[in-house]
């Protein structure tokens, strides 16, 4: 194992991970295999989801000053997404992903690795802050408006929800359906949030706080994070397919 690894960075993915399996596995049952469980529709669920989502993304926006061959690294996650996409489209239509988490973060990474020379021109804590500040107030661009939470700013133009490309940026076209949809805006801001806190851990020296992780298994799922991420729904189904043919 590379010495200079962040190891809490790999539990704390490695633990998100395990929530997200979680998560992902309720979702089977509820939907997949028709299991009435009202629970999952509650505050407490879509926070739990949330959660798991936000930190998946902050976190990758954190650790891309980490690595090399940034580009090349945004484009494998940009390409699982694309398999992700074929795959349910082909095999699942009705549960499609379009535009998934995978998606998001691999155009994430691209697009902040392709512009980090005029983004690292920023002050870091102007850039934390603007950012997580663009992320609140998008937060709502998919259902037409900006604004803080259900506190309407701005009513955007119709005009403006049209196509996939749209769909894509945040402007959600009318009919547009996913089962994990994750558009450009707003995430793309908390995606710079990530990147922004790493430098200011950087210049107060914050990161050696983060090299002393003690809980293996968690290190080890964090460091395969993408490839069970890409299996962990076969896997799941075949598991309940299973267990509901014997019982």
């Amino acid at each position: 194992m590379n010495s200079n690894r962040y190891l809490i960075l790999d539990e704390i993915r490695g633990l998100a991970l395990l929530n997200m399996i979680a998560y992902h596995a309720c979702w089977d049952l509820v939907y997949m295999f028709g299991l009435d469980w009202a629970w999952y529709q509650s505050d407490v669920a879509y926070i739990w989801q949330q959660g798991i989502c936000w930190t998946f993304i902050f976190l990758s926006g954190f650790c891309l000053p980490l690595g090399k061959k940034k580009m090349r690294r945004g484009l494998i996650v940009f390409v699982c997404g694309l398999v992700i996409t074929a795959v349910t489209l082909l095999v699942m239509y009705d549960d499609r992903v379009i535009f998934g988490v995978l998606t998001l973060i691999g155009t994430s990474m691209l697009l902040t690795a392709l512009l980090e020379p005029l983004l690292k021109k920023c002050p870091p804590a102007v850039g934390f802050t603007v950012s997580f500040l663009l992320f609140f107030l998008t937060k709502k661009i998919n259902s037409g408006y900006l604004g803080f939470g259900n506190i309407k700013l701005l009513t955007l133009p119709k005009g403006l929800y049209q196509n996939l490309f749209t769909t894509f940026l945040g402007f959600q076209a009318p009919g547009f359906y996913s089962t994990d949809y994750f558009s450009l805006i707003p995430w793309t801001f908390l995606f710079l949030a990530g990147f922004y806190f790493y430098t200011l851990m950087q210049q107060k020296n914050g990161l050696r706080y983060l090299a002393g992780g003690k809980l293996k298994p968690l290190q080890i799922l964090g460091q395969h994070s993408l490839p069970i991420y890409m299996v962990h729904q076969v896997l799941l189904y075949a598991v309940f397919s299973i267990v509901f043919y014997l019982f």
